[in-house]
């Protein structure tokens, strides 16, 4: 394993091999190798770690990393922890100052309630703010007018999305009235994906920065 110790610069590039996960098998896919930047290796690992020191330095140290459905390696190295930090100076940090904006926000995450909020499906703005033909309104415009009434709280920054998450808490009759919504203002084609809004109980709001 390298080391890169003390006042020494971190490798401008590093060799990165990936293939597709398979899992419960011995792949047989094909090995892509790619030269990554080394502030493009810690992006994807910020993906799945969050902008926590200790383990970004531990995957960085493993050598792997599944991510997207792909399994990556490199020659494993233990950056200073003065070079790792001044890396990850560069990328954003959650800020709970933020207030949710609308304009801003592109996609709408439905999570069910309870402790461990279970995943119902996601809105994206360019498809939710399509009009029927007959109506004026859209079910986006729906969405953010709940969120106008109620504003989001702000919950992190993701660094999977690239964008600060606000959840908007919903009660039973929010939601029915939001699902009836869809069925009436929703594209043909998202309508069936949309009756999850009548159990969800919290929508996560993206908005990147």
């Amino acid at each position: 394993m390298r080391r890169y110790a003390g006042g020494v610069t971190l490798p401008g590039s590093i060799p990165v091999r990936y293939t597709e996960e398979e899992a419960e098998f011995v792949s047989v896919r094909p090995v892509v190798r790619q030269k990554f930047r080394v502030e493009q290796l810690v992006d994807m690992v910020l993906s799945v770690t969050g902008k926590d020191p200790a383990r970004v330095a531990q995957i960085l140290r493993s050598g792997t990393l599944v991510y997207n459905f792909y399994r990556y390696w490199w020659e494993r190295f233990e950056p200073a922890a003065e070079d790792l930090d001044a890396i990850l100076r560069k990328f954003p940090d959650p800020d709970p100052s933020r207030l949710f904006r609308p304009e801003a926000c592109t996609a709408v995450e439905m999570e069910s309630g309870g402790e461990r909020p279970r995943a119902l499906g996601e809105i994206r703005r360019e498809e939710a703010e399509r009009r029927g033909l007959f109506t004026s309104r859209s079910i986006w415009d729906g969405l953010m007018e709940a969120a106008r009434a109620q504003p989001p709280v702000y919950q992190t920054y993701s660094y999977a999305r690239r964008a600060d998450l606000y959840v908007l808490l919903l009660s039973a009759d929010t939601a029915a009235g939001l699902a009836r919504s869809a069925a009436r203002l929703a594209p043909r084609g998202m309508r069936a994906q949309l009756r999850s809004l009548e159990q969800a109980a919290r929508l996560v709001c993206v908005c990147p920065r």
